[in-house]
């Protein structure tokens, strides 16, 4: 389709409105030999080419502009096998349609946290969620892709079959192929979880950082906790004297023994007199979508994340003042926590890499795209990125890293595996037809 066709400016729409693009074509597959056919008429034809799942990725790579951008959002079936506890998912898939399936049968796997995710993105980036902390990355339990690589060739990767393209595919595989397919490896979890959002006032920071730090380091893999601080939205379920003022919350997840909630949430139980208190037992694919009416489509979104092995003094004074300093009204100061898992696996067990990696750090802002104040809003997260990192592994989630990061980012979060994936791109795309990405280019 083209800009003059009905549809077309819903699939070139993307969750960060602050990027602006316009692909000339948009092709929608219905099946695999849809992608094989667009994929040889790019390279025929020389064209830049993009691949559009949730389209939810913060550099906007998911669209190419004045070229060809595959939109995958027709190919969203998923297939259980419960016997085998694996999910076959499409490419077009959101993170929400492999977790409604998928709990079903009481199953789920580590994906991300805002259920409008695209899985495609998501996984070929390494991905994380409320259960990396028990089962590593979201490409640590992947089995197997069906992948279209730039020769036009439909290839399947897993560890015994082109173990070299499955390798790179898990962390770096944006670079390397249309992936029509995934299979995971899927665990019990669920339907019922207990988890939601706990927040205090601000002017407690500092005895919640303390808190949070000492809690994550000894929590059972069972709990994964997100530590927030922000200005509190207008939320119904937060009193309205509240609204608009900093607090500090906890998005937190108990996917444990039911019996057991009450010992293993003690610790934060035990710092009393909340503002809000969302923590219950409910529904896994209702804690999965919990955050999602916290980050709406078309806002503009702009933020600067890294990898934390251990959270150092200096890291908590430094959060402290950013947090009271920060200027965007939706922007915030945040960790997530997924040390565990991920932390047991070899260095080179994926592209993805990052082993030493126990949080994320994220300053991020949003605002209206109306918003006036929009470059000292971003000139802001930049500064307060010079502040942070000192305190981080110097690695960082690519799938986080925005337009304006240079390849020394790239290269520097695949750290010693970066070499390895240079020589697969020579292998399977040297000349480079996927390249709206992050990109990794061939020697």
């Amino acid at each position: 389709m083209t800009s003059t066709d009905p549809g077309f400016a819903e699939s070139t729409r993307t969750w960060n409105g602050m990027i602006e693009k316009t692909p000339a074509l948009v092709v929608q597959p219905t099946g695999t030999a849809d992608v094989v056919a667009t994929v040889t008429f790019v390279r025929e034809h020389d064209l830049l080419l993009s691949v559009k799942g949730g389209g939810h990725n913060i550099a906007g790579t998911a669209l190419a502009d004045g070229g060809l951008t595959i939109d995958m959002s027709q190919l969203r079936g998923v297939t259980i096998d419960p016997d085998e506890q694996t999910a076959t998912a499409q490419g077009g898939c959101l993170v929400g349609d492999l977790d409604r399936e998928s709990q079903l049968h009481g199953l789920g796997t580590p994906l991300g946290f805002v259920s409008e995710t695209g899985l495609a993105g998501l996984t070929l980036g390494g991905g994380f969620g409320y259960l990396t902390r028990r089962f590593g990355w979201t490409v640590d339990n992947l089995l197997e892709v069906e992948v279209v690589t730039a020769d036009g060739q439909v290839r399947k990767a897993s560890r015994e079959e082109n173990a070299d393209l499955f390798w790179a595919i898990r962390g770096a595989g944006h670079n390397f192929g249309v992936v029509t397919s995934f299979t995971f490896q899927l665990h019990q979890v669920g339907p019922t979880v207990y988890g939601g959002l706990i927040a205090w006032p601000f002017e407690r920071a500092s005895e919640i950082l303390e808190a949070y730090r000492e809690i994550t380091a000894n929590a059972p893999r069972e709990v994964t906790i997100f530590l927030i601080m922000r200005r509190a939205p207008p939320a119904p379920f937060v009193p309205e004297k509240w609204h608009g003022r900093r607090i500090c919350a906890m998005a937190v997840c108990y996917a444990g023994d039911r019996d057991d909630v009450d010992e293993k949430l003690a610790p934060i139980r035990a710092l009393g007199d909340p503002i809000v208190d969302e923590l219950q037992e409910q529904p896994y694919t209702r804690l999965q979508s919990y955050l999602d009416a916290t980050q709406p489509k078309g806002n503009h979104y702009y933020w600067k994340t890294e990898f934390v092995s251990e959270i150092r003094d200096g890291l908590l004074s430094t959060t402290q003042e950013l947090a009271k300093e920060n200027p965007i009204p939706g922007g915030q100061v945040a960790f997530a926590h997924i040390g565990g898992a991920l932390n047991e696996y070899a260095d080179d067990d994926g592209a993805v890499g990052n082993r030493d990696a126990r949080y994320v750090y994220i300053v991020a802002g949003m605002w209206d795209p109306d918003d006036s104040n929009c470059d000292q809003y971003r000139t802001w997260v930049k500064d307060a990125w010079k502040r942070f990192s000192p305190f981080t592994t110097g690695g960082s989630y690519i799938n986080f890293q925005t337009a304006d990061e240079g390849d020394d980012r790239i290269q520097s979060t695949y750290g010693d595996n970066y070499d390895r994936i240079v020589h697969v791109k020579e292998k399977y795309d040297p000349e480079n037809v996927f390249s709206v990405n992050r990109n990794i280019r061939s020697a």
